[in-house]
């Protein structure tokens, strides 16, 4: 998986969700796509800046990443 499709990914839930629901949606992609961020080392401004969202967002991208740790998505 590269940036521009990790960017795509992103852009594509954020403008998906529900209005009030987007930072959610964002903290989601940091814990689904953590370890393919993690294991490549992927910047992850230049993935929010492939989303074509507010580069203000890579924070919240980032936070989702740390709490991969912690919990797993529901399908």
């Amino acid at each position: 998986m590269t940036v521009s499709e990790l960017g795509k990914i992103l852009g594509d839930m954020y403008r998906s969700a529900p209005h009030g629901y987007q930072v959610a949606k964002i903290h989601l992609f940091g814990v689904k796509y953590a370890h393919v961020i993690l294991r490549n080392d992927f910047n992850v401004k230049e993935i929010v800046s492939a989303s074509g969202i507010s580069l203000s967002y890579a924070t919240e991208v980032s936070k989702g990443i740390k709490l991969s740790e912690y919990v797993v998505p529901k399908e």
